[in-house]
Protein backbone atom coordinates (compact mmCIF):
# COMPACT_ATOMS: atom_id res chain seq x y z
CA UNK A 1 0.00 0.00 0.00
CA UNK A 2 1.33 3.35 -0.98
CA UNK A 3 0.20 6.76 0.36
CA UNK A 4 0.95 10.33 -0.76
CA UNK A 5 0.20 13.02 0.68
CA UNK A 6 0.91 16.50 -1.91
CA UNK A 7 1.43 19.54 0.23
CA UNK A 8 1.65 22.71 -1.84
CA UNK A 9 3.67 26.17 -1.43
CA UNK A 10 1.37 28.79 -1.57
CA UNK A 11 4.52 31.57 -2.01
CA UNK A 12 6.26 29.11 -4.47
CA UNK A 13 4.08 27.57 -6.56
CA UNK A 14 6.04 24.46 -5.86
CA UNK A 15 4.76 21.23 -4.96
CA UNK A 16 6.15 18.24 -2.50
CA UNK A 17 5.22 14.90 -2.05
CA UNK A 18 5.74 12.48 0.83
CA UNK A 19 4.84 9.29 0.54
CA UNK A 20 5.23 6.21 3.19
CA UNK A 21 4.71 2.67 2.82
CA UNK A 22 3.33 -0.07 5.17
CA UNK A 23 0.52 0.70 7.85
CA UNK A 24 -0.99 3.91 8.67
CA UNK A 25 -3.43 5.66 10.93
CA UNK A 26 -6.86 6.18 9.18
CA UNK A 27 -8.87 9.19 10.68
CA UNK A 28 -11.31 7.02 12.50
CA UNK A 29 -8.37 5.69 14.68
CA UNK A 30 -6.96 8.94 14.90
CA UNK A 31 -10.31 10.87 16.29
CA UNK A 32 -10.86 7.93 18.53
CA UNK A 33 -7.36 8.47 20.18
CA UNK A 34 -8.40 11.74 19.89
CA UNK A 35 -11.57 11.53 21.91
CA UNK A 36 -10.29 9.39 24.35
CA UNK A 37 -7.14 11.81 25.33
CA UNK A 38 -9.55 14.87 25.54
CA UNK A 39 -11.99 12.77 27.40
CA UNK A 40 -9.50 11.72 29.99
CA UNK A 41 -8.13 15.12 30.25
CA UNK A 42 -11.83 16.34 30.93
CA UNK A 43 -12.20 13.77 33.64
CA UNK A 44 -8.78 14.38 35.27
CA UNK A 45 -8.65 18.40 35.26
CA UNK A 46 -12.57 18.52 35.76
CA UNK A 47 -12.84 18.12 39.65
CA UNK A 48 -10.21 20.42 40.11
CA UNK A 49 -11.85 22.88 38.03
CA UNK A 50 -15.12 22.62 39.58
CA UNK A 51 -13.87 22.98 43.18
CA UNK A 52 -12.08 26.32 42.19
CA UNK A 53 -15.13 27.50 40.48
CA UNK A 54 -17.63 26.88 43.13
CA UNK A 55 -14.90 28.14 45.86
CA UNK A 56 -14.41 31.41 43.56
CA UNK A 57 -18.34 31.58 43.11
CA UNK A 58 -19.35 31.30 46.45
CA UNK A 59 -16.55 34.16 47.68
CA UNK A 60 -17.65 36.54 45.11
CA UNK A 61 -20.93 36.28 46.50
CA UNK A 62 -20.03 36.80 50.09
CA UNK A 63 -17.70 39.81 48.62
CA UNK A 64 -20.85 41.26 47.00
CA UNK A 65 -22.66 40.78 50.00
CA UNK A 66 -20.48 42.48 52.71
CA UNK A 67 -19.30 45.01 49.87
CA UNK A 68 -15.55 43.89 51.01
CA UNK A 69 -13.82 44.69 47.31
CA UNK A 70 -10.41 42.54 47.86
CA UNK A 71 -8.94 41.29 45.03
CA UNK A 72 -6.73 38.93 46.60
CA UNK A 73 -9.30 37.61 49.01
CA UNK A 74 -10.09 34.58 46.97
CA UNK A 75 -7.12 33.23 45.65
CA UNK A 76 -6.23 31.63 48.90
CA UNK A 77 -9.36 29.77 49.40
CA UNK A 78 -9.04 28.79 46.00
CA UNK A 79 -5.60 27.64 46.49
CA UNK A 80 -6.48 25.48 49.95
CA UNK A 81 -9.35 23.84 47.85
CA UNK A 82 -7.45 22.80 45.10
CA UNK A 83 -4.79 21.53 47.10
CA UNK A 84 -7.39 19.73 48.89
CA UNK A 85 -9.29 18.05 45.85
CA UNK A 86 -5.60 17.15 44.82
CA UNK A 87 -4.79 15.22 48.10
CA UNK A 88 -8.16 13.54 48.07
CA UNK A 89 -8.54 12.83 44.56
CA UNK A 90 -4.50 12.28 44.06
CA UNK A 91 -4.46 8.65 43.75
CA UNK A 92 -7.28 8.26 41.40
CA UNK A 93 -6.29 10.90 39.38
CA UNK A 94 -2.87 9.40 39.14
CA UNK A 95 -4.09 5.72 38.45
CA UNK A 96 -6.17 6.84 35.50
CA UNK A 97 -3.39 8.90 33.86
CA UNK A 98 -1.00 5.91 34.36
CA UNK A 99 -3.88 3.71 33.19
CA UNK A 100 -4.26 6.19 30.01
CA UNK A 101 -0.77 6.33 29.31
CA UNK A 102 0.32 2.64 29.58
CA UNK A 103 -3.06 1.77 27.15
CA UNK A 104 -1.53 4.71 24.57
CA UNK A 105 2.02 3.17 25.01
CA UNK A 106 0.53 -0.28 23.93
CA UNK A 107 -1.18 1.02 21.19
CA UNK A 108 1.91 2.37 19.29
CA UNK A 109 3.20 -0.94 17.76
CA UNK A 110 -0.46 -1.31 16.12
CA UNK A 111 -0.35 2.26 14.66
CA UNK A 112 2.26 1.33 12.40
Amino acid sequence: MFNTITLASASRGSMLELGHRGNSVDGDKALGLMNALLWNSLVISGPILIAALVTGLVISVLQVATQLQEMTLSYVPKLFVCALMLALLGPWLLARLTQFAITMIALIPQLG
